[in-house]
């Protein structure tokens, strides 16, 4: 038996009726307003070619680690989802199937936040009243498909019917945007006035434990034509690359580090441990020491060039031997580890801690230093802002902590809005919508406890909602 599916109008505001009707007030102001996207990993080849999604199966399960994880969690193997292996080849499995299968399982996103996306994509983008279902997984499958052959649903069409103003996508250092500049082009013929600009991710060159890191830095030099052998060299090659990124549209750097350490050497000890890490005689502490000390040398060059930093630590990336060995990167299997940030990031701040037009926005996978170390730093640092709950805690749940441990210590404005900093782009309106609705029952609550007003209220929504991620990321 089919049931019905649809989205209650007060979704995410409180059962208290005080509280609920100063939410649907607040929610009204910023419900249609512009999305920002600061920072995601949506694929710039969608905006630049703007050819039809393949189907539903490569569009909601493919590219999604959040759902494609809770399948595996359950027993159900990758190759049987049609991922792609680490040489880009897939089993030979119908994509109907795949669909199938993802809907007799569709019961285990219950209550997560990859259920609310999903069925707001599903009412909201493609119109379905009955829930996905073995029963009718046929109907959704064949809803989809024949819509995602209509021009309505290329992406860029999407991207204009969504209302986004800007979407940041993230690239390595060694990507030569050739997306981007087919984007650039197409803005400047006035084919497509969507605004898709990159972030620069070095990572695969910062990181000495990273693959194939040696022949990144080769790579990095044929690039830039510096010497990337050589400390100087190798600092000037990233100088050139943020300058390359810049012209195509980035307005931040993306550093994804096992930790926060940071560090401040001397130049020669900057020297030693460079000549250690090419030569491949790095240790894990040297590693780690490198690693720290290039995010100091990162902001030291944003204080130059301009471009926003932002800092994921804390995950314990590719956990999974097995799923790395086959996948490769990003399959699902990265795991949150405890974070240390007051004593990780000092000698950074020693060097730009005080620098007002410098912007580093920091994340975290670890909700214990919320209170005890993040809200404070960000609330007196005059560099550092804290970027919303991220990754495993975007969610209700964990945007609701988000604002209950640093609001107190850090204030509304040392955070920078909200960014989705997602792979499945048909969501990102639906994960906007979260963010809106729980930051405005969270502004109730405060009008409601008689902290705030209702006007300063209705202020900081929409702040919240859109321009304090546009002023940080410089957008």
């Amino acid at each position: 038996m089919t049931k019905s599916l649809s989205l209650n109008p007060d979704r995410l505001f409180s059962p208290n009726e005080s509280v609920r009707g100063i939410a649907r007030r607040l929610y009204a102001e910023v419900k249609g307003l512009p999305i920002i996207s600061p920072h995601g990993h949506t694929d710039p080849s969608w905006f630049a070619d703007d050819e039809p999604f393949a189907n539903p199966a490569a569009l909601f399960v493919e590219p999604d680690h959040y759902v494609y994880r809770m399948l595996y969690s359950q027993g159900i193997k990758l190759e049987q989802l049609g991922i792609p292996d680490i040489n880009g080849k897939r089993a030979d499995v119908d994509p109907r199937d795949v669909w199938a299968l993802f809907a007799a399982n569709i019961h285990l996103f219950r209550g997560t936040p990859s259920q609310t996306w999903l069925n707001w994509v599903f009412a909201e983008v493609f119109g379905l009243d009955v829930r996905l279902s073995s029963e009718t997984a046929g109907l959704y499958y064949d809803t989809i498909d024949a819509a995602l052959k209509t021009d309505a649903f290329r992406p860029r069409s999407l991207f204009d019917r969504y209302n986004i103003e800007v979407i940041a996508t993230t690239e390595g250092a060694l990507d030569g945007l050739e997306h981007h500049k087919k984007i650039m082009a197409a803005n400047a013929s006035g084919e497509w006035k969507g605004k898709v600009v990159t972030a620069y991710r070095p990572d695969g060159v910062i990181d000495p434990e990273f693959e194939g890191f040696a022949d990144n830095l080769k790579a990095l030099g044929d690039l830039t034509g510096e010497d990337t052998q050589s400390w100087t060299g190798y600092l000037n090659a990233h100088r050139k690359r943020r300058a390359y990124f810049a012209e195509h549209g980035a307005t931040s750097t993306d550093h994804g580090h096992v930790t926060a350490a940071t560090a401040n050497l001397s130049a020669a000890e900057c020297e030693a441990l460079f000549r250690r890490v090419t030569a491949g005689a790095a240790s894990a502490e040297d590693a780690e020491l490198f690693r720290g000390q290039m995010l100091t040398e990162m902001a030291k060059m944003s204080l130059d060039d301009g471009l926003v930093m932002q800092v994921h630590p804390g995950s314990f990336r590719n956990h999974n031997q097995g799923i790395f060995e086959t996948y490769g990167r990003d399959k699902g299997a990265d795991i949150p580890t405890r974070t240390d940030y007051v004593r990780a990031l000092k000698p950074l701040l020693d060097v730009v801690g005080t620098e007002a037009s410098l912007s580093i926005i920091l994340f975290t996978l670890d909700e214990s230093v919320y209170a005890r170390e993040l809200a404070p730093l960000a609330g007196h640092y005059p560099c550092l802002k804290l970027g919303p709950s991220w990754w495993f805690h975007d969610s209700p749940e964990g945007m609701r902590r988000f604002r209950q441990m640093t609001t107190e210590t850090a204030g509304f404005y040392n955070t920078v809005g909200f960014n989705d900093d997602t792979r499945a782009f048909l969501s990102i309106p639906a994960r906007h919508d979260v963010a809106r609705r729980m930051d405005c029952n969270w502004l109730a609550e405060l009008v409601a406890d008689h902290r705030i007003e209702e006007d300063e209220a209705a202020e900081l929504a929409v702040d919240l909602a859109y321009n304090l991620a546009k002023k940080a990321y410089k957008l």
